[in-house]
């Protein structure tokens, strides 16, 4: 049974809520003004939930109540139930933590329906463990172990890198793994849109200019080549890049020296990755890009994959982009991750980290369900071949992948605890033990030393 508190100034409506709350089985606390129901808060640490009405008389309406509760350092949910309802004071309610905002008046369903959701807040979990920062290439898939390796391989190259995939598939971020990872991360990182800079500005944001150079020019400007001296230039979709400004790049990656607009020729010590979502070669054949230039940049190729090919990565990356998020500790239901297993993801990791933030943001709870996500559907029925991309090699392997990522899934849940872990997976400790040495997930995954300490029979 659950303390519920319901704060209206009406006593009619004040004692039907009341009526119906003990109906559920709950226990109704009354407060019949908002500093009446700060009082009871504070006197009744039971209190699971409030029902708390917009407008009362005095100097504490609701949104003040609403908001001296949410202040509290363990609040209960909220819900604010108003007969005049605006999108001014639904957006208010909402921005300062309501859990919902109900037009009165409610029926029992829906109460009950809302107080199983505000009931279900429970206080929040630990913190998971510290995960990389965003700049990190997370994935354990094959697919994305060949680029962590191509990665480690030329971070500390001179080497000209070439980045490929589709769109949202971290080109970006591999290109400052690779300056992170190598001999150029005590430089800077310089990050160049060569599709977003109109074509006659584009020069001089690549090489500089003198002041007076043209009209506009009122002061010298160094350009990217030069702001990324002793570290890395990153070229992003330089398949967009201007015909003429290809001849341009050509020459300084032979060269390694740049000419600002309406000044001399500069030396440059430079590392320079670029990257692409366009078929580089079709636009050769094409004539639209230059051959040579195609020569130059191909050095060290490495391809991001799509994230339909990389199946096993897709909780972690969730997992991580929560952890990145600021909307406080939240973590996927069961229900949730499958969904974001059968979405085919067209908009791959960008698409789902925006989905994550969402869902992060407009969930009431702690707990993002399938709802939260707004993905319509699984699968397409031509896109069924994205499953088995997981599944590629033999049997034996497939299923050490998923029984891999399992386990790290259950000991990050359980915090490092390898006995709740195992309890989790529904298997032996010491089986447990076994598959933690043989993934060398031990040091990862932060297990704790004393697992069994305070369990009397961890195995029943």
């Amino acid at each position: 049974m659950a303390h519920v508190l319901i704060v209206d100034d009406e006593p009619a409506l004040r004692e039907g809520l009341a009526e119906t709350v003990s109906d559920l089985g709950h226990h109704p606390v009354l407060a019949a003004s908002g500093a009446e129901a700060l009082e009871r808060v504070a006197a009744d640490p039971a209190i699971a939930a409030v029902l708390l009405d917009l407008r009362m008389p005095g100097e504490l309406d609701g949104m003040a109540v609403l908001q001296r509760l949410r202040a509290r350092p363990e609040a209960p949910p909220v819900a604010v139930l108003t007969a005049f309802a605006s999108a001014e004071n639904t957006i208010e309610a909402m921005r300062l933590g309501a859990y919902d905002h109900l037009t009165k008046p409610v029926g029992r369903a829906d109460l009950a329906a809302l107080l199983a959701g505000m009931l279900a807040c429970s206080p929040a979990p630990p913190e998971p463990p510290a995960l990389p920062d965003a700049s990190c290439l997370i994935g354990s898939s094959e697919a994305m172990r060949r680029v962590q390796k191509a990665v480690g391989l030329a971070a500390d190259s001179d080497a000209t890198v070439l980045l490929q995939g589709e769109t949202g598939t971290g080109k970006e971020v591999a290109a400052r793994a690779l300056h992170a990872h190598g001999r150029w991360q005590a430089g800077p990182f310089v990050p160049v849109n060569c599709a977003a800079i109109p074509a006659d500005l584009l020069e001089s944001e690549l090489f500089g200019h003198l002041r007076g150079a043209f009209t506009g020019a009122t002061a010298d400007r160094p350009g990217a080549f030069r702001e990324a001296e002793g570290g890395t230039l990153f070229l992003d979709e330089i398949g967009d890049m201007p015909p003429a400004m290809q001849a341009k790049i050509l020459r300084v990656l032979q060269e390694r020296v740049v000419t600002p607009v309406g000044g001399r020729p500069v030396p440059v010590t430079v590392r320079v990755v670029a990257a692409t979502h366009r078929d580089l070669p079709r636009l050769v054949a094409g004539g639209s890009f230059r051959q040579d230039l195609f020569y130059r940049l191909n050095v060290v190729p490495i391809t991001l994959p799509p994230l339909r090919e990389r199946l096993a990565d897709i909780l972690p990356l969730a997992e991580h982009f929560l952890a990145l998020g600021g909307a406080g500790p939240k973590r996927l239901a069961a229900e949730a991750a499958a969904a974001l297993m059968r979405h085919p993801w067209p908009g791959n990791v960008r698409e789902l980290r925006n989905v994550i933030e969402r869902a992060a943001v407009l969930a009431r709870g702690p707990v993002i369900g399938p709802s939260d996500l707004g993905l319509a559907g699984g699968l397409a029925p031509d896109r069924e071949d994205a499953v088995p991309a997981w599944l590629d090699g033999n049997l034996p392997g497939a299923v050490a992948r998923l029984e891999e990522a399992m386990i790290r899934r259950a000991l990050r849940a359980s915090g490092g605890n390898r006995v709740r872990a195992a309890k989790s997976l529904g298997i032996q400790r010491q089986l447990l033990y076994a598959k933690i040495e043989r993934y060398g997930l031990g040091r990862e995954t932060g297990m704790s030393e004393n697992p069994t300490e305070a369990v009397l029979n961890p195995d029943a």
